[in-house]
């Protein structure tokens, strides 16, 4: 039940209505801007409600705008009942519905950096907000909204909605108020540096401002976010995991690494998780994070003590790390910052703070290009997220990932890759469970011959060795045999005998 620590202005109550009331708000044809961050924060009683609506009759199609991924109550919910017209900047492959969709073509899917949304709708490029569905976790007296886990483009959003819709979740704890640090970057001519310049700098609000003239409707949930459990660490993520510290000692050896460690970021995922994790086994310090998202390793570096401060766009903990920042909420408050998605993931302060970023591919090719987002070149996986904002401007960057999938049935190292989200020029630093493959200054043919030797399986080192030199005949910078690339053996392993659905 809603009372005064959640609504702490009299007349917030007056606006409570049921989500079948709320849901009347969102008509057919309208751009929804939904809180949340893959997925955390994100608003669910609304989206149910309107999809029953859709089930029953109503007319609606919209399109979907949020800051990630967000659970099922919104994407699943919505793409089953055929009510996702379009969709950006992001969406994750879990949700078989709406990967479905994108793929056959029923749903409009626009994949964009993460860094890029939020001001492309501010600047007006994609049209109007027509309604905002945020969650929160309380309203202050004045009509700020308190978020929970994830911020997104929750304050773009609500900055040009036309209508708000505010779904205040007493599920979400009261203690994570504070932890909140929301900017709004002003837009050309007038824009300036947002002056972020250590990973904990605060520069904006606790609160996203909105109004209480401007909330249209409040509904009440107590849903809880949809997180997973990520998959435990394997061998192979225990090895990358050594690879990537000892690479980085190394640096900090030769100076090319402060002896005071660069801020990190991590990408989502069991694989990410388990690499970031890996430095709990390390004698690295005193770490900072300057990431998009915060994961179950983060709250066991800063339990651990090993990271004093992790600035990012949401948190997304497991039911175990939810318990543990119950059970010490003070603790992960004094060194989290959550921001909003164009700061998390701004470029500038990421080259200024010099942030290491750590991602991992589907695949990725003896060239240094990595795909990120497709099963052969056209099926959606998943979208780029925010990996490109961080690898192509962070101060050292990896690309994190066992080198074979499916028992050694697929090599994840390429001839070439189907589908390019990263390409060379955006590429550093490639390790797999065998070794790592540092591509600063080399050539093509250089790069090349460094991947298949230190990253690639042993049991594919001989094929890709072939495609290279037979590629090397027919001369060129970089050397490309494209009958021989999709005619290979390795090819044919790696996607023949594979279906969709088991990628």
């Amino acid at each position: 039940m809603l009372d005064s620590d959640r609504l702490r202005n009299p007349a917030l109550f007056d606006k409570i209505v049921s989500p079948e009331k709320a849901q009347e708000l969102i008509q057919d044809g309208m751009n929804v801007g939904f809180s949340g961050f893959t997925p955390s924060g994100y608003p669910k009683k609304t989206t149910l409600a309107l999809a029953d609506a859709i089930r029953n009759g109503k007319k609606c199609r919209i399109a979907v705008w949020t800051g990630a991924s967000v659970g099922p109550e919104i994407e699943q919910a919505l793409a089953e009942v055929n009510g996702i017209a379009s969709r950006a900047p992001y969406y994750a492959a879990s949700n078989k519905a709406l990967r479905k969709g994108i793929n056959d073509g029923t749903v409009r899917y626009v994949d964009a950096h993460l860094s890029h949304f939020g001001p492309q709708v501010d600047f007006g490029f994609l049209g109007n907000v027509d309604v905002a569905v945020v969650e929160a976790a309380a309203i202050t007296e004045d009509g700020g909204l308190i978020l929970g886990s994830g911020v997104g483009n929750t304050p773009i959003f609500v900055k040009h909605a036309k209508k708000i819709i505010v779904e205040v979740n007493t599920s979400i704890p009261l203690s994570l108020e504070g932890m909140h640090d929301i900017y709004l970057c002003n837009k050309p001519p007038y824009r300036r540096e947002i002056p972020i310049y250590h990973a904990a700098d605060r520069v904006g609000s606790p609160y996203v401002k909105c109004g209480i003239d401007r909330i249209d409707a409040i509904v009440e949930s107590d849903i809880p976010d949809h997180v997973r459990t990520l998959t435990p660490p394997d061998e192979d993520s225990r090895k990358i995991a050594r690879n990537l510290v000892d690479f980085l000692k190394n640096e900090q050896k030769h100076g090319r690494i402060p002896e005071q460690m660069l801020p990190i970021q991590s990408g989502v995922g069991s694989i990410a998780n388990a690499v970031l994790g890996g430095l709990k086994e390390s004698d690295l310090e005193n770490l900072s994070m300057y990431s998009e998202i915060l994961q179950d390793s983060v709250f066991d570096l800063i339990k651990m003590g090993k990271v004093t401060a992790a600035s990012g766009c949401a948190f997304t903990p497991s039911p175990r790390v939810w318990d543990m920042y119950r059970k010490e909420p003070e603790l992960y408050k004094k060194a989290l910052v959550l921001r909003p998605l164009d700061v998390s993931n701004n470029p500038g302060v990421i080259r200024r703070l010099g942030v290491i970023a750590l991602n991992t591919p589907i695949e990725f090719d003896i060239y240094g290009q990595a795909n990120s987002t497709h099963i052969m070149g056209d099926n959606m996986m998943n979208g780029i997220g925010g990996s490109g904002d961080y690898m192509r401007n962070g101060y050292l960057t990896f690309f994190c990932t066992p080198s074979t999938a499916k028992d050694g049935k697929i090599s994840k190292v390429v001839p070439m890759v189907t589908h390019a989200d990263h390409t060379e020029h955006d590429t550093m630093v490639f390790i797999t469970e065998q070794g790592v493959a540092d591509l600063r200054g080399l050539s093509p043919v250089e790069r090349a011959r460094c991947i298949i030797r230190n990253c690639a399986h042993p049991d594919y080192r001989g094929q890709l060795t072939e495609y290279l030199e037979r590629s090397m005949l027919t001369g060129g910078h970089e050397p490309v045999d494209l009958a021989h690339c999709f005619d290979m053996e390795l090819h044919f392993r790696k996607y023949g005998t594979m279906k969709l659905d088991e990628q």
